[in-house]
């Protein structure tokens, strides 16, 4: 199921509600912290039921659209989330950092990496492996012209072949961070590796047949009944 718009409702928090004892507060009440920064306003303290986040993490678009955020306020933000953290042992959120969207104004952003035509691929079928040695890329690009991610196709790939992030096929005004730097390095994304043959030792000592207990060669088992 895809969602092309998630809309999150919030409370702003007071300068009470804020701190490291306020948060923990916050989280017995089945809230999650979090903070709205960037655009050249104030940063804004806000909280989020758990239950409502929790339900829009389960999307991987959740992570590179353009999110809108209303407060108990009336106020509405156009955000993108640029952290989140977990429960290093349960994993569910307990805070969130969004930044805000600019109009006209380009982002730094992850985005996911989508590998399609993995079976089709004359190296998958000869056997080969494809590796995927990167999962996401960072990305350079106005808020509007955002994808919520991209896709390589590997249907044509045989045994050895690779992509690097310059073969990447990028929409009208995105561009690769890593690729617009002075030291660019242009790393590989996947690569097709030959199939793994396991190597038979030759030279292993054969059993003799005198070392095996009858019962093991198949012979009939003593009737211990028999008179």
């Amino acid at each position: 199921m895809a969602i092309d718009h998630f809309a999150i409702n919030a409370v702003d928090r007071s300068a009470e509600q804020q701190g490291k004892g306020a948060s923990r507060r916050l989280r017995k009440q089945n809230l999650v912290p979090a903070i709205i920064y960037g655009g050249g306003e104030e940063p804004t303290a806000i909280s989020i039921k758990i239950n409502e986040l929790v339900k829009s993490l389960e999307y991987e678009a959740f992570f590179s659209q353009i999110l809108t955020i209303t407060t108990d306020k009336g106020d509405e933000q156009q955000v993108v989330i640029k952290d989140l953290q977990r429960h290093p042992a349960k994993g569910f959120p307990m805070h969130a950092d969004f930044q805000r969207i600019v109009k006209g104004q380009k982002i730094n952003m992850h985005v996911p990496l989508h590998f399609a035509g993995r079976e089709e691929a004359p190296g998958t079928k000869a056997g080969g492996i494809l590796s995927t040695l990167v999962s996401d890329v960072e990305i350079v690009c106005l808020p509007s012209q955002l994808p919520e991610y991209l896709e390589i196709d590997v249907s044509g790939m045989e045994i050895g072949d690779l992509f690097r992030l310059s073969d990447i096929k990028l929409p009208e005004g995105v561009i690769i961070f890593d690729l617009d730097m002075e030291d660019a390095h242009d790393r590989t994304v996947v690569n097709m590796q030959p199939p793994t043959v396991e190597e038979v030792d030759e030279d292993a000592d054969e059993v003799d047949a005198a070392d095996v207990p009858a019962t093991e060669q198949g012979a009939e088992p003593e009737d211990k009944d028999a008179e």
